[in-house]
């Protein structure tokens, strides 16, 4: 009993740590922090809400980062799978030190790469849209993507694609009727890595966005000057997590699933 008591006041002591931030960050998002007519500082009212859907440039920025990141899902799904398959399907020289060597690459430190990454976007005009951001989180990202689905891919049987082909599939229809039904705990996986690593993400954000196509973590970072509205900053913060929060509730699934398999 005291074993069970010790670990239950353990646990508590975690989750409220963890979640102690969280709470103030929700409270304050909700409270008057600058004096302002008619209302107190302190006070509790939707000011710093309506104060975000009423700037054009955070409402920007929050639709910036939902378009970055969609693509940057998409596209490294989209080209991870097939990479993936061939390199679980299929024998090459040199095929398992290819692997590695996307993870050696995944790991370099983005500020490494940030200057001729800037040079060549902005020479394609990319500089300043959220597709640049997007198709440079998906070099970053892309790598993952094939680690992961070529995991899930190899757990499944060679003989579950022959059969497929005996029955007069092609290669394109049996990914999309079998392959992917059969992975997709592995592409909700998939997609909750590239998802996070994305919206997170700063170095690029900050580099390829000098004047237009602000993500939100930029605005969130414009929102600090010499009188900071703290109200506002938790406010955006708040709005930041709704996406992340909800694509873990859509994908919860998948991805339980998915651990417990690749365990």
């Amino acid at each position: 009993m005291r074993g069970i008591l010790l670990r239950g006041g353990v646990f508590v002591l975690l989750a409220g740590f963890i979640l102690l931030p969280l709470a103030q960050t929700f409270v304050l998002s909700f409270m008057s922090t600058l004096p302002r007519e008619g209302m107190v500082e302190g006070q509790w009212s939707l000011i710093n809400y309506r104060n975000i859907a009423a700037d054009p440039a955070l409402v920007a920025s929050i639709g910036n980062s939902m378009i970055y990141v969609s693509l940057n899902v998409a596209l490294c799904i989209g080209a991870g799978l097939p990479a993936a398959y061939a390199l679980s399907r299929y024998r090459f020289v040199g095929d398992r030190h290819f692997l590695f060597l996307l993870l050696a690459f995944r790991v370099t430190p983005p500020v490494v790469l940030s200057l001729p990454i800037f040079i060549l976007f902005a020479n394609a005009g990319l500089v300043n849209t959220p597709v640049g951001i997007a198709l440079v989180h998906c070099l970053f990202n892309l790598p993952i993507a094939i680690w992961i689905l070529e995991s899930f891919i190899s757990a499944v049987p060679r003989e579950f694609d022959e059969t497929a082909f005996l029955d007069g599939h092609s290669l394109p229809s049996f990914l999309l009727r079998h392959l992917i039904p059969a992975i997709a705990p592995g592409i909700g996986v998939t997609a909750f890595f590239c998802f996070i690593f994305s919206w997170v993400e700063v170095v690029f954000a900050r580099i390829l966005t000098v004047t237009g196509g602000k993500p939100i973590t930029m605005a969130i970072n414009a929102l600090f000057s010499f009188q900071t509205d703290i109200g506002l900053v938790m406010a955006m913060t708040v709005v930041s997590l709704i996406p992340g929060v909800g694509l873990i509730w859509f994908v919860r699934n998948h991805i339980a699933r998915g651990f417990t398999i690749r365990a």
